[in-house]
């Protein structure tokens, strides 16, 4: 009677619609989870170049993917309506077949089916190929959003308020992972793998830091910065300019602190060119050729500084603190060089010297090096948040001003004051710990 009954079960054509229903139920439930991984594993940056190359189905799944959250919300909706219909066939139709035990073996073989065809397959082809999978689906993903979206819009609502309820707050507006953080931490990635070579590291994230970083900390200190004097003699100013290594200088008049112009060096070449007569070099004034001098302050960032001098066309400026006075000067050649490294010509030559190796496995280090360009050059990690230079830190942390031979250790590192010149430490020498 048993036998009679699966015969007749089987010989049902509502066991082979059965069938078909759930075969066509797996087979929208890989869609389902072959989308959302692709949609959620495709690199942006990527889709954003190819609908900029015309391909199709890129700029739609770029737009689906802005919206992470409802994306999810209507694959996940779809998937588990079909997974749980196919599901209930699965069971009604062995029920049948084998009575109460068909639950048992429907929950076995739907488990199967689901788990190797459903979720494995697709989701191994998906986060393979995302950019492909993503374009693929994404005209259909598009319709299902659009036809869930009231009943998605619904459930998120739901969510927010009963996360509201346990004291959890989520802004609609916030990511993860800001752009700038998230082009950074892939760039190191690729770094750590052996895909990006150092010197593109640098270069890269040297170009992104420019919006976090201020021209005080790579400015040129005013101790170091080489001036004219107005009321020098004409031969005096003129001696200095030609064996200066500098095309711009600041002229002052009375104090350093009073920066009365900035004079170039093809400007004072063409008035001496015009100077003619037996007298005509003591008749020459600096002033009547200097340029008007453009001050900037210390805390303005190093992206807006280089669009400023991208837009005043100018390559100078001096830096001034908020009480107006002098602190230092920075050039558009400065701000680069926190980009491609350091850029030197033939008329350098006071060249920072790079860092040497002891024989004992030390870094013998000049105290005015930027602790940036240490951790450029080595690999290293030292904090520049409270310090600009290396003898900054060792200063700041030592709550001090350090003698010759004095050793510290903080941060994972040994320094070694080895040279002192006044109140300034001129040279260190460090290790890692």
């Amino acid at each position: 009677m048993e036998g009679q009954l699966r015969e007749i079960v089987i010989g049902d054509s509502t066991f082979w619609l059965s069938v078909a229903a759930i075969f066509v139920l797996l087979v929208l439930s890989a869609f389902f989870s072959g989308s959302e991984t692709a949609l959620t594993a495709a690199s942006r940056g990527k889709l954003r170049a190819l609908a900029d190359k015309k391909l199709r189905g890129a700029l739609r799944a770029l737009r689906l993917t802005e919206d992470t959250e409802r994306l999810i919300g209507a694959v996940l909706l779809g998937n588990n309506l079909v997974n749980i219909l196919a599901a209930a066939l699965a069971t009604s139709l062995f029920t049948r077949m084998y009575g109460d035990s068909g639950v048992a073996v429907a929950t076995l073989v739907m488990t199967l089916l689901v788990l190797v065809f459903a979720e494995v397959m697709p989701k191994t082809y998906a986060i393979t190929n995302p950019e492909t999978a993503s374009r693929l689906v994404s005209p259909i993903v598009s319709v299902v959003v659009t036809v869930l979206s009231p009943i998605v819009t619904a459930v998120r609502w739901y969510v927010r308020l009963s996360l509201r309820a346990f004291g959890i707050k989520i802004d609609p507006d916030s990511s993860i992972l800001a752009v700038q953080e998230e082009i950074a931490g892939t760039i190191a990635l690729g770094h750590s793998a052996g895909a990006v070579q150092k010197d593109d590291r640098d270069r890269l994230l040297g170009a992104l830091d420019l919006k976090d970083r201020e021209v005080e900390e790579i400015m040129l200190h005013r101790q170091e910065i080489e001036m004219i004097d107005a009321d020098d003699t004409p031969e005096a100013i003129l001696n200095q300019c030609l064996s200066s290594s500098f095309t711009r200088l600041p002229v002052f008049r009375g104090e350093p602190e009073n920066i009365v112009g900035v004079v170039h060096a093809k400007d004072l070449l063409r008035a001496v060119h015009k100077l003619t007569g037996k007298d005509g070099i003591k008749s020459f004034k600096v002033l009547d050729v200097a340029m008007e001098p453009y001050f900037v302050p210390e805390t303005t960032t190093l992206d807006d500084q280089m669009r400023e001098f991208l837009r005043r066309r100018a390559h100078f400026a001096l830096v001034v603190d908020e009480y107006g006075a002098l602190q230092g000067l920075i050039t558009l050649e400065d701000i680069l060089e926190e980009i491609v490294g350091e850029i030197t010509d033939e008329h350098d030559t006071d060249i920072e010297a790079p860092p040497e190796h002891s024989d004992d496995g030390h870094l013998l280090v000049e105290g005015a090096m930027t602790i940036r360009d240490l951790n450029r050059s080595t690999d290293w990690n030292l904090p520049d948040e409270d310090a600009n230079t290396i003898a900054g830190l060792v200063i700041h942390e030592s709550q001090s001003i350090p003698n010759v031979g004095q050793v510290f250790a903080f941060h994972g590192f040994r320094f070694e004051v080895l040279e002192r010149q006044d109140n300034r430490i001129t040279r260190l020498k460090i290790r890692p710990l």
